[in-house]
């Protein structure tokens, strides 16, 4: 059977995360349905997909990729246009590629990136509540820059991982991390690029990093947390719904063909 890899946006705010679960609807379970009826299969056969990785409840995507094998060639785009009418409107496909029989959405990424939003607006927005953290406290933009210099590189980040996880080696290489502001949208936008990323490592970052732009914490804060290995003595973990995976990494890309 052919081989396909696409490209998924969706708004997470609806769903209990990307993976199925018993506990409410998830966008695996939306796409899982919609090429389940595009297929027409029979009762009690399903379509097994792959995605490049989990997104926790409220969390959002611009770019997640997930493969599949389909029963039969299909060109891209009557593909794209089938799934869309199908899934909820929450999710679309924003691109569609023909992939070898052996592309594998987790395995074969090479990084992702993940982008936090922020608020800063002297209230809070009622567009953007399930969108973005409203933080809306004095901050130093380059109090945060520079502590976020200390988090590139290859590093253990045991203080900035879930104690839930099941990831007993918590060594990973960040490529980027920086923030910028927005001030149109009046918000501050965390960018970070890297091979992998632990269970709540954005989220945690972010929280920390907001403390050291507030004063709340020294400049240094995120370095020292890096050598002392102890998620307790980081910052808070900030709510998921500011949070976005905008991009998976892959050499080459399926979708530049």
């Amino acid at each position: 059977m052919p081989r396909y890899a696409i490209q998924l946006a969706y708004d997470g705010s609806r769903f209990v995360g990307y993976q199925v679960q018993p506990n409410g609807p998830s966008i695996q379970a939306n796409l899982d349905a919609a090429l389940i009826k595009m297929a027409k299969c029979p009762e009690g056969v399903t379509i097994p997909t792959v995605a490049s990785g989990r997104t926790d409840s409220g969390v959002h995507s611009l770019g997640q990729v997930v493969h599949f094998d389909y029963p039969a060639p299909m060109p891209q785009q009557a593909m794209q246009r089938a799934l869309n009418a199908l899934l909820d409107p929450a999710i679309k496909v924003v691109a569609v590629a023909r992939v070898a029989d052996d592309f594998h959405a987790r395995y074969h990424a090479v990084g992702k990136e993940y982008r936090y939003r922020v608020d800063v607006g002297p209230y809070a927005n009622p567009f953007k509540r399930l969108y973005s953290l409203h933080h809306p406290y004095r901050y130093d933009l380059d109090r945060i820059n520079q502590a976020l210099e200390a988090v590139v590189g290859t590093h253990d980040f045991t203080s900035f991982c879930s104690t839930k996880t099941d990831k007993e080696d918590k060594v990973r290489t960040v490529h980027m991390a920086r923030v910028w502001e927005d001030k149109d949208q009046q918000e501050l936008v965390f960018q970070f690029q890297g091979t992998g990323f632990l269970y709540n490592m954005i989220r945690i970052l972010v929280g920390t990093s907001l403390q050291i732009g507030d004063g709340l914490r020294p400049v240094n804060e995120l370095e020292r947390l890096i050598q002392v290995q102890n998620r307790k003595e980081a910052g808070p973990t900030a709510p998921p719904q500011g949070l976005y995976l905008h991009q998976v990494f892959y050499e080459p890309s399926p979708f530049n063909n």
